[in-house]
């Protein structure tokens, strides 16, 4: 029990360390955009979030891929394939439960849970910041002096 509650702590250090390094990027590319980008349509604007969240989505797919590679590797589970469906599954707290893991380490799985629960708590917060941006961003347009 106390490894798997060591290889599940470090899983979450990993998995915070790819959540800071995709929101850092998105973050700053976000405000890049806004700041830059001068006068976007809505349409773009729109574009510009769908492409932030998509960014973030891939943050949490890669997540649960290293949980994946995890159940490969201590061998919980057959084939990557399998690990791979199983943690997303997991990650999102979906839990179909078609797939289960041995008593062995079915702690890893609720560590995981765990673990995708904060993930997708700070992604939402993230989307919500960037949302209001966004809306500061028109309503700052809006407001500006005609030419």
């Amino acid at each position: 029990m106390l490894f798997e509650i060591f290889l599940g702590a470090a899983m979450i250090v990993v998995t915070t360390a790819i959540q800071v390094t995709f929101a850092l990027t998105g973050i700053a590319t976000l405000r890049d955009c806004l700041g830059a980008c001068g006068d976007l349509k809505r349409v773009q604007l729109t574009l510009v979030l769908a492409a932030f969240v998509l960014w973030l989505f891939v943050a949490a797919v890669v997540q649960a891929s290293a949980w994946a590679l995890l159940y490969v590797t201590v061998e919980a589970l057959p084939s990557y394939e399998e690990a791979f469906y199983f943690s997303i599954v997991t990650y999102s707290t979906l839990g179909y439960g078609d797939i289960v893991l041995d008593k062995q380490w079915r702690l890893l799985s609720a560590l995981e849970a765990a673990n995708g629960l904060i993930m997708f708590g700070w992604t939402t917060a993230m989307v919500f910041v960037a949302v209001q941006w966004v809306y500061g961003h028109t309503a700052h347009d809006r407001h500006k002096p005609a030419k």
